[in-house]
């Protein structure tokens, strides 16, 4: 996938603690850096999204279905 240029606006404090990570060698530049974090948030937000969605299933209903799905399937056979 290609990599596309944007303009960002930043904290200086957190721009300072993110050179370090490059001084330090831990990355090899700023964009590194910034788009490791952003695929780290990301797929934090989505799996916090699927957590939320499953908190919303009642699992006496959910164990209802599965078990009428199961005797659906072996009547079949």
């Amino acid at each position: 996938m290609s990599a596309l240029k944007i303009a960002v606006s930043i904290q200086e404090s957190t721009l300072l603690r993110l050179d370090r990570l490059v001084k330090e060698k831990r990355y090899p530049n700023r964009s590194r850096v910034i788009q490791e974090a952003l695929e780290e948030k990301i797929e934090k937000i989505e799996r916090n999204r699927l957590k939320q969605e499953c908190e919303k299933l009642n699992p006496d209903e959910e164990k209802m279905f599965a078990e009428e799905g199961f005797s659906f399937e072996v009547e079949q056979f």
